[in-house]
């Protein structure tokens, strides 16, 4: 009877143990997200679909070209990223918006809506997804519907020394 009871107390201890440690390691993966803070540099442009009844025919060039967009992202609290934005749509801009931002396992899903003026679309809503190496989003507004991506910066080359 008392060696039952010696395993018995073996087998729990072992097995709240193994609970514990899983606990621990999901804690630790919930913890866990991808760096989007920092610099990001790529394009964004506007999404030109096909014509309603033009399914099946090939994809028209889109008449507006992609442009040059940069990026720097911070955390601020509870779930807040304040993201500058700044390119060229034929003249320069630069935008900072704030940005509501959950994780979902690997990767940071934001979304956001900011008033850029009349002269710049209006109001715009939209979406992204961030890991630690790519940044991509989707974008619309009474006027405009477009895409961006974003990776990260590739690093200085330093000077040659003689």
């Amino acid at each position: 009877m008392k060696l039952a009871a010696v395993g018995l107390t073996l087998i729990t201890g072992l097995g709240a143990t193994a609970v514990t440690v899983a606990a621990q390691e999901k804690a630790t993966k919930a913890v866990r997200r991808p760096g989007v803070t920092g610099d990001w540099v790529g394009t964004w442009g506007v999404y030109t679909p096909p014509a309603a009844g033009a399914e099946g025919e090939a994809p028209k060039k889109s008449p507006y070209p992609q442009m040059r967009l940069d990026c720097k992202v911070a955390e601020t609290k509870d779930g807040k990223w304040q993201a500058t934005f700044e390119g060229e749509c034929g003249r320069p801009y630069k935008y900072t918006i704030q940005m509501l931002g959950r994780g979902a396992g690997d990767v940071v899903m934001f979304q956001g809506t900011a008033d850029l003026g009349e002269k710049d679309g209006g109001v715009y809503d939209w979406i992204g997804r961030a890991t630690d190496k790519e940044f991509v989003g989707f974008y619309t507004s009474e006027k405009y519907t477009g895409t961006f991506r974003l990776a990260r910066p590739a690093p200085a080359v330093a000077a040659p020394t003689k």
